[in-house]
């Protein structure tokens, strides 16, 4: 969902409420809420978005639950709610809603979560298809696409299939020389994978090349000096 922007001050009552949501989610809730509850539904949705911004997961699922009351069939209410239980741990439920975000919107950019769900609950093979349709999706930021591959990859990687992981996890474009904090973790995880798998050399590639970029990122200066040592 994007970033929602501060409302504009004005010193004119608007006849509707002010908001911050952005203007393609507040047209989308006045065509899917149920009548007359247009403007109620983008005030808990509005509400739910800065609780879940500030933290407060917990009370923004309880806004976004009264938001999907409002309006059931709004891609954007659905995603907020499965955020808010992600967070909360409650991952059946939010797998539910994400699952529903997806079909209702066609989008591909809540994968990783409905992903990491699937992994909770128990059914880590789902991941990989998931994975496989946010790298082929258009208009799905890379930060998106990498933590679905990271999810699918530590999903095969615990059900033993460890030359899958390392394949899916290279189909992240990478450069040496550059490294985004979704560059950072690709190659955290691959590091973990290949000193899982007892491929101590090569992990401890992966996580020089951490080190390079960034020494107090995660544990890598630790696991170098294990490694090395």
């Amino acid at each position: 969902m994007p970033k929602p922007l501060r409302p504009r001050s004005t010193s004119r009552a608007p006849q509707r409420r002010t908001t911050a949501l952005p203007s393609e989610i507040v047209r989308e809730l006045r065509g899917t809420a149920r009548p007359g509850k247009a403007e109620a539904a983008i005030s808990r949705l509005d509400r739910a978005v800065e609780l879940l911004a500030r933290g407060d997961a917990r009370a923004a699922a309880a806004e976004a639950l009264k938001a999907k009351a409002l309006a059931p069939r709004s891609p954007a209410v659905r995603e907020v709610l499965g955020m808010a239980l992600y967070h909360l741990e409650r991952y059946r439920e939010a797998l539910s809603e994400l699952q529903a975000y997806r079909r209702m919107s066609g989008r591909a950019d809540q994968n990783h979560l409905i992903a990491d769900c699937l992994r909770a609950v128990g059914r880590p093979e789902r991941a990989v298809e998931l994975a496989e349709e946010a790298l082929a999706a258009r208009g799905v930021p890379l930060a998106s696409k990498a933590e679905a591959v990271i999810v699918a990859a530590s999903a095969l990687a615990d059900l033993g299939r460890i030359e899958q992981a390392l394949g899916l996890l290279r189909r992240v474009r990478t450069r040496e020389d550059v490294a985004s904090p979704e560059v950072l973790r690709v190659w955290y995880v691959t590091g973990s994978i290949l000193e899982r798998a007892g491929r101590l050399r090569e992990a401890e590639r992966e996580f020089r090349k951490i080190l390079r970029h960034d020494p107090a990122a995660y544990d890598v200066a630790e696991r170098v000096a294990q490694l090395s040592g």
